[in-house]
């Protein structure tokens, strides 16, 4: 069996020199890596056939004759004796020809026995075909690994090329369209991400004048902020809201805002408080001095069976705000704090208090967090704190929530408005700083603003 040896770098350049040398019907052995390089070991078609067994009808399976291995006649019986040939006479100057010499006796030749042949060792067929099971499920594994290195490389140079592409594009419609690129900046300046700048510059109506074109943008903005109009809506119905959001967004003040609403609107008795902070020290008393100014009882609940007790027992109560613990949105506590208050048996509609000064990033990662199967709006708080709001209408966008109230401040209940969509956006426009991005880095951004699926549904018209 002449099995032989292949190193090369790479597997396709090994299994390329054992086609050369062995041929198409070569068989693979083993295939490893040695050293950084690839060894594999083949045996030739023809060496591997020869391995295998015979076939019943074949002549190499009938028996081997059987041998006479007695001791032999003597040669004499079957063989003339041999007779030694006379030397040839030596010529002497003087002398007389040399005697002849004596003829030999004949010597019999002795039998030499016949030792048959050792047989060869037995080939482990299935050891072979598991050595070739091996070297096939590795070259696949090899020339799959190859072929998604190839695939990421293609990949990455074609993202390359539509960055490039994007900058050549962007940077002819900064010359060719340069109210576009005035619309993006006022955009990126006023905190708006910038898939939503590129999104509605692209849909920018053909015009010349930055000014309209600052306009359109404005009111499209306005349109796309789902604001509750009147707040009959939330404080007639009625019902069981609890305010959810991260630590530190105001949770605790905003609600004393709309009890002392409530209470305004209904009288103390109408309304009933729940706290479930029961982590920070004091947490529950802060909600109870609120509740003693407006005479309205705080409950203090630990847990979903204390929470539906005190629910069933406030039933008949028209409004109950529940003051949820903060929770950072990357806890798991907030799974289970949504699971909470969907399983207590009574429709509990969640209003998420979003903080103004966070980043569009941010406040998106407490959406997807605090959303569960729905939220029924959202407040943003601590307008007087942030430098701009885009970022939080941006996200009040994105997310198509239903904008309840808007809080700019710690007094109680002035501090908290019905959010007003014009007035918000001109907020968010008003005493911008300088453009964060040159000419140079606009195209740049713009090629690497990936289109957002969930703008889809903004309206333009």
């Amino acid at each position: 069996m002449n099995v032989k040896k292949f190193t090369a770098p790479t597997s396709r350049e090994a299994l390329r020199k054992v086609r050369e040398t062995l041929g198409p019907d070569a068989v693979i052995l083993s295939n490893r890596a040695v050293d950084g390089a690839v060894e594999i070991l083949a045996l030739a078609g023809d060496d591997a056939a020869a391995l295998a067994p015979h076939s019943p009808d074949s002549p190499m399976s009938a028996p081997a004759p059987q041998l006479d291995l007695a001791p032999a006649a003597p040669a004499a019986d079957y063989a003339p004796a041999l007779v030694s040939q006379p030397a040839a006479p030596v010529v002497r100057a003087s002398a007389r020809p040399a005697p002849a010499a004596p003829r030999a006796a004949a010597r019999p030749i002795a039998a030499v026995p016949i030792v048959p042949a050792p047989a060869a060792p037995a080939v482990d067929m299935d050891r072979i075909s598991s050595l070739v099971a091996e070297a096939v499920a590795s070259a696949k594994a090899t020339a799959a690994a190859e072929m998604t290195s190839m695939m990421s490389e293609l990949r990455a140079m074609r993202g390359m090329m539509e960055t490039q592409l994007n900058e050549l594009a962007f940077a002819n419609t900064q010359q060719r369209e340069p109210h576009k690129t005035v619309v993006l900046r006022e955009l990126l300046a006023a905190g708006f991400s910038a898939s939503l700048a590129r999104y509605m510059t692209d849909k920018l109506p053909s015009t010349r004048d930055s000014a309209e074109a600052l306009q359109w943008m404005r009111t499209v903005l306005a349109r796309n902020i789902n604001a509750m109009n009147n707040e009959d809506a939330l404080l007639e119905k009625g019902g069981v809201f609890a305010l959810v959001g991260p630590t530190g967004v105001g949770k605790t003040t905003t609600t004393a805002k709309l009890a002392a609403r409530c209470v305004m609107r209904h009288g103390p008795e109408k309304l009933a408080l729940i706290t479930t902070d029961a982590y920070r020290i004091g947490a529950h008393e802060q909600l109870r001095i609120y509740g003693k100014i407006l005479g309205v009882m705080v409950h203090s609940v630990k847990d979903e069976a204390d929470l539906r007790i005190a629910l069933n027992e406030l039933r008949n109560k028209h409004t109950v705000l529940i003051d949820t613990v903060g929770v950072s949105q990357r806890d798991q506590m907030v799974a289970e704090q949504v699971a909470m208050l969907q399983g207590v048996g009574t429709d509990v509609q969640r209003i998420l208090c979003m903080n103004a000064t966070s980043t569009q990033e941010t406040l998106s990662e407490v959406v997807r967090a605090y959303q569960g199967s729905g939220l029924a709006g959202a407040i943003v708080t601590k307008l007087d704190e942030a430098a701009s709001i885009g970022s939080a209408l941006d996200v009040v966008i994105r997310h198509k929530l239903r904008l309840f109230y808007a809080s700019n401040g710690q007094r109680v209940p002035e501090d908290l408005h019905l959010a007003d969509p014009a007035a918000l956006v001109e907020r968010a426009f008003g005493g911008l700083a300088a453009s964060k991005y040159g000419d140079a880095e606009l195209p740049l951004l713009m090629a690497g603003a990936a289109h957002d699926p969930m703008l889809r549904e903004v309206r333009f018209g």
